[in-house]
């Protein structure tokens, strides 16, 4: 029976150990059905020459933002090791710097209009207002999970909370709190579901931690289309995949995240219950 390891958080969290194993079971449960064995193993720990497994998924990775240099060197050690990573890690390396973004923007793909920045300071804000033509900024470190670090700026508000060293600047989009975040889920290439995701109302955050209504969505037809622009567009093969576009300023969709790390796949919303999921996984083997 082929067998996969799911790298969990790391074994001195708390806030995650408390809630990961369920996670776990449900990523589980669609792969056990299709013969595939898992087990998990803190991604912060090396994997040693017995792991007896074929190969691994990060899906439960939490955290790795927090510890961006020991993620690069696990994913190196996996690499060394010759641990099949699902996703590869080249595409997780990438992924892992929101910089990617520029460029996906750069290989013609629609993207939430997106600056980089050392730093996030007052000058920095003011010239992405005036290079966007826009009131309201969002700043957000370059590497950052679940919305960590950042921050909502109208003119006047203090730059607290937010990123403390390299960032991204972008404009606001009412959209998220209006049609708000549509998530397309993508196994092996292959459309599987789709999500809405509303901004509670004054809010700008789509994570449920934070209030946002979640519920299964319909993909429209530019939707799919955009989301295949950015899967032919990024740099290998993907087990899986959550593209997330939000509504831009001139009306159409644009890409906020391409997920291929950790993202909440919402199996509970795939009409056939992540069976897409297990057979990519199957098929990558």
């Amino acid at each position: 029976m082929p067998s996969v390891i799911i790298l969990t958080p790391a074994a001195d969290n708390p806030e995650f150990n408390a809630i990961w194993p369920v996670w776990f079971e449900r990523l589980s449960a669609p792969l056990k059905a299709a013969g595939i064995e898992t087990r998990p193993h803190a991604w912060t720990e090396p994997l040693g020459a017995d792991h007896g497994a074929d190969a691994a998924l990060s899906l439960l990775s939490w955290g790795y933002h927090f510890k961006p240099d020991l993620w690069r060197e696990r994913l190196d050690g996996l690499e060394e090791s010759g641990v099949k990573l699902l996703n590869p890690p080249h595409v997780l390396r990438w992924n892992t710097a929101k910089t990617y973004l520029v460029e996906l923007a750069e290989a013609g793909v629609p993207v939430v209009p997106t600056l980089v920045v050392d730093r996030v300071t007052p000058e920095a804000v003011e010239a992405a207002r005036a290079h966007f033509g826009a009131e309201i900024i969002v700043a957000k470190p370059q590497i950052s999970g679940g919305s960590h670090g950042t921050l909502k700026l109208s003119p006047g508000d203090a730059l607290v909370g937010g990123p403390a060293g390299a960032a991204l600047l972008q404009p606001f989009l009412p959209a998220v709190g209006e049609e708000g975040e549509i998530s397309l889920f993508y196994f092996g290439g292959e459309f599987s579901h789709a999500v809405a995701k509303v901004a509670k109302a004054g809010d700008f955050r789509v994570q449920p931690q934070f209030g946002a209504a979640i519920g299964p969505a319909k993909a429209p037809a530019e939707a799919l289309g955009v989301a295949r622009a950015v899967l032919d567009a990024a740099p290998g093969p993907l087990t899986y995949a959550r593209v997330d576009l939000l509504r831009g300023r001139d009306g159409g969709l644009e890409l906020m995240e391409l997920e291929v790390i950790e993202p909440d796949l919402y199996l509970q919303h795939a009409p056939d219950g992540g069976a897409l999921f297990a057979a990519a996984v199957k098929a990558a083997l």
